[in-house]
């Protein structure tokens, strides 16, 4: 989890809820008895302080709206069932980082005898830093798109936004200056899942990849995502060559200076300095 200081939990146990999921007919039909169990991580320091409901998470109204949520959705699967609910809660409770979620089934069409079947997932936001450019047509009118696609994209939450900056283009392509920034936010899409969205926003925009650092009207990277390193054949995090690139490291300054570089170790104040 990126926050390392809210690592407090409220803990929900074997909440019994009468739900109607599952991949048999009768399951759906007659429905079944479900236990939940929700380790909810949030910051509760000053709640304790101050013994005010408005500063923690209300356990009773996650309980009610978990019932709820269960008995207003059918899915076949307990992945499906965990996997929506657990983001479900995220999106709901502002104060809620992160949450372990276990679906319980004592009831499962299984001939032998068992205790019990379950399903468990831990479902967190995770905080990134995405950078912006364009160098084609009206740039400012591209990246302000950009960042209200990304704000109106229900598994995102836009924090802060640094100043745009003209910059000089990188590569060896003749064409026009770029303007630049980066964004912070929350998300509670997977790597994977993040790059597809930025691409979807690309293509909108008209987003051609024809030339290698060529021009572009809209042009989304992914810097950082937490603290992660990771290398796949579509994507790498942290976003290489960065350490080189004036203008990604000038707006992460504007964001977020002491944030360090897990690979390199060193943080943007440093990296822009040696730059």
């Amino acid at each position: 989890m990126y926050n390392e200081v809210g690592r407090d939990e409220i803990r929900i146990e074997m909440l019994e809820v009468y739900a109607y999921h599952g991949v048999y007919p009768k399951e759906k039909e007659k429905g079944q008895t479900f236990y939940i169990n929700a380790t909810l991580y949030a910051d509760i320091h000053k709640a304790g302080l101050e013994d005010k409901l408005e500063l923690t998470v209300n356990y009773g109204d996650v309980c009610m709206f978990i019932d709820r949520w269960m008995k207003e959705n059918t899915y076949q699967l307990l992945e499906a069932v965990a996997e929506k609910l657990s983001k479900a809660i995220l999106l709901k409770y502002d104060l809620i980082s992160a949450i372990d979620l276990e679906i319980r089934k004592p009831e499962a069409p299984i001939e032998l005898p068992f205790g019990c079947v379950s399903v468990k997932v831990h479902r967190e936001w995770h905080k990134v830093f995405l950078a912006l450019g364009s160098n084609m047509g009206d740039r400012e009118g591209y990246i302000s798109g950009a960042v209200h696609a990304l704000k109106e994209h229900p598994q995102i939450r836009v924090n802060k936004i640094s100043d745009m900056i003209v910059t000089e283009p990188y590569g060896d392509v003749e064409q026009e200056d770029f303007l630049n920034g980066v964004l912070e936010a929350e998300t509670l899409l997977g790597p994977e899942e993040l790059l597809e969205a930025c691409h979807d926003i690309e293509d909108a925009a008209n987003r051609k990849r024809t030339i290698h650092w060529g021009p572009r009207t809209l042009d989304i990277d992914i810097l950082f995502y937490d603290k992660l390193v990771y290398e796949s054949e579509t994507l790498v995090i942290p976003h290489p060559d960065m350490e080189n690139r004036d203008f990604v490291l000038r707006p992460m300054n504007m964001l977020a200076p002491f944030f360090r570089h897990p690979v390199l170790k060193k943080t943007m104040v440093q990296l822009l300095q040696e730059l």
